[in-house]
């Protein structure tokens, strides 16, 4: 009797199914490993296992390329044994697989980027999970989760009524933290030009979080709202291989987005969430996204480069380092925004290494935290991530994951490390700087009245506010010098193009000699300084403006789009610039810095 007239159902249904969801990528992985063992070293299952040959991501592929070549590759009809084609037949051979691609990997795709031809271990690997749930063999955290957000709406089952009474108790707790009954949580605002989705670990064991959120949104004087429905950025469809449950968990958020017509959607931090929204969600939702979508760490970067939020890094003093999530680093690409922030925010901040996309899992991903059965196996496996934390010497790790957060807390306290689990929203929440308010005298308002009330040759005109230092609302600029200093001609029109519409007067230099003659001669309020230019060494010439008595007063901001290169400003022992901006620059960002440099705002 044939293997096939003696299979399950379910397992001739994995089969079945393995045919409708392969494709180029996935079939040239299939194809492509020459077991050359470069993966092995990769993974920290093998790091912490050594000896067992299981772990390898080359032989835990292979248990599913057998299959492959079973079944749709010719060689495997034909040589069967020749090139290791196998079936499955039974319920425990599909239990078998389980173990396999559930309880000994978190899909980090550490291998698939060390590997070199090309094997995307991490993207079959999560195929074969899809097969799996599709028949009901997964880990009974996985069909718990999915569960809840198919009928709930998120992946922790947070109702509707809860999820809004904290967002009102802990818009509570800001009026009271700010002193200020005007702040709130907005919900369901139509037409905000932001709108902000969170993981439901954050309502349901970290709300201080949204409020962080909500009082960088405030002090920003950002137009925001939460969404009442659809909220969830997070996704277990990209850990459980569920593109149908991937596709209505993406789609419910986009329509909502939508329906509010909002500008941007706003990701809280949050790995896989970021993935799976921005990333992955489109396609598994098959859905046109019209409006832009970014992470949070982003968001607050831009904030702080525009001169929307004021920070003071002394208040975050301790050492930190930075965990790199890997959906968002290896999948997406997220590695220095979160670096710049943090620069920005804390006193000291320390490398982890390997770091970026050669970091290590947390060894919670790929929905491990929801597998207990393989927690002890997760933890034992820990002990590279560990040893990676201890090196640092840090006093806290910061993630832009929830996962992670969960994650590196388990192995914090199974390694007893001593340190504490962060995210980059709490770090630049705690150094906002929020300036009092003040209260306009009695006399100051008439003063004013009488300005409002005089006749037109008692108003100050131009050359007055030039003179007398009052500030022109419509040319801010205006009475003040500014020296650009770029040898990118198209970047100095642009620079000096917007500086002079807003009442600039502008000089130009195309190198640091030409830089220094002119500062001293010319005496300029403000110099912009690019980093990437030719001829003297560009942080020679900083520090000869910085050590000239003459030049104590100018004001320097760095504009490039080099900050490879700004160790070369801000490793030098003189005083540090008074404003930094990347290129590519635009015109509002460039004014609001200007302002914030020259104390206009």
């Amino acid at each position: 009797m044939s293997k096939k007239n003696n299979r399950s159902q379910k397992a001739e249904k994995v089969i079945e199914r393995m045919g409708q969801k392969l494709n180029r990528q996935i079939a040239g992985s299939m194809l492509a490993c020459v077991h050359c063992g470069m993966c092995t070293d990769s993974c920290h299952y093998v790091l912490a296992n050594p000896g067992d040959p299981t772990y390898a991501p080359a032989y835990k592929a292979d248990r599913a390329r057998k299959l492959f070549k079973r079944h749709f590759d010719w060689t495997g009809r034909v040589f069967p044994k020749w090139v290791g084609a196998d079936t499955v037949t039974t319920d425990q051979d599909l239990e078998e697989l389980k173990d396999i691609v559930f309880g000994k990997c978190t899909n980090c795709r550490r291998c698939s980027i060390n590997c070199p031809m090309g094997v995307d271990f991490a993207t079959f690997n999560r195929m074969m999970r899809g097969l799996l749930v599709s028949v009901g063999v997964m880990p009974e955290g996985v069909a718990v989760v999915s569960k809840d957000q198919w009928e709930i709406g998120n992946q922790m089952g947070v109702l509707k009524e809860d999820y809004l009474e904290t967002l009102e108790w802990m818009g509570e707790e800001l009026q009271d933290e700010l002193d200020d009954p005007t702040v709130k949580i907005p919900v369901d605002k139509m037409g905000a030009d932001v709108v902000y989705s969170i993981n439901p670990r954050e309502v349901k064991y970290d709300p201080r979080s949204i409020a962080d959120a909500a009082k960088i949104f405030h002090v920003a004087g950002e137009n925001w709202t939460m969404p009442s429905e659809g909220w969830d950025m997070t996704n277990f469809g990209l850990f459980s291989g569920d593109d149908a449950l991937g596709g209505s968990v993406a789609g419910r958020l986009y329509e909502k987005v939508t329906e509010l017509r909002g500008k941007t959607l706003v990701i809280s931090e949050c790995g896989h969430g970021y993935r799976s929204t921005r990333c992955e969600g489109p396609n598994w939702a098959q859905h046109d996204v019209p409006y832009m979508m970014e992470s949070s760490v982003a968001t607050m970067l831009r904030y702080i480069k525009e001169g929307r939020i004021n920070v003071d890094k002394t208040k975050n003093p301790e050492p930190v380092t930075f965990h790199d999530s890997c959906n968002n680093a290896r999948s997406c690409g997220l590695f220095e925004e979160p670096r710049e922030l943090l620069n920005l925010v804390c006193m000291e901040f320390r490398e982890m290494y390997p770091n970026r996309s050669e970091n290590y899992c947390c060894t919670g991903g790929g929905g491990a935290m929801s597998m207990s059965e393989y927690t002890p196996r997760r933890l034992k496996s820990a002990k590279i991530k560990a040893d990676q934390l201890k090196a640092t010497g840090a006093a806290a790790v910061v993630t832009s994951c929830h996962n992670c957060v969960d994650g590196l807390g388990d192995v914090i306290r199974h390694y007893e490390l001593g340190m504490e689990v962060t995210q980059l929203v709490h770090l630049v929440a705690n150094a906002l700087v929020i300036e009092e308010k003040v209260q306009v005298a009695v006399e100051e308002e008439a003063a004013v009245a009488a300005v409002a009330a005089a006749e037109p040759a008692e108003v100050a005109t131009r050359e007055t506010v030039a003179t007398e230092g009052i500030a022109d609302e419509a040319l801010p600029f205006a009475g003040r010098t500014v020296l650009v200093v770029d040898d990118e001609p198209d970047q100095v029109d642009f620079i000096a193009t917007v500086l002079e519409d807003n009442g600039a007067t502008v000089l130009r230099a195309a190198d640091g000699e030409e830089a220094l003659a002119k500062a001293r001669s010319e005496k300029p309020d403000l110099l912009t300084l690019d980093l990437g230019m030719p001829g003297r060494d560009v942080g020679e010439v900083y520090e000869t403006i910085r050590n000239d008595a003459d030049l104590e007063n100018l004001r320097v901001c760095i504009i490039t789009g080099r900050p490879e290169l700004r160790k070369l400003i801000y490793n030098r022992s003189v005083k540090k610039p008074e404003g930094y901006l990347d290129k590519p620059l635009d015109e509002e960002g460039l004014v609001l810095n200007v302002k914030k440099v020259l104390e206009l705002t």
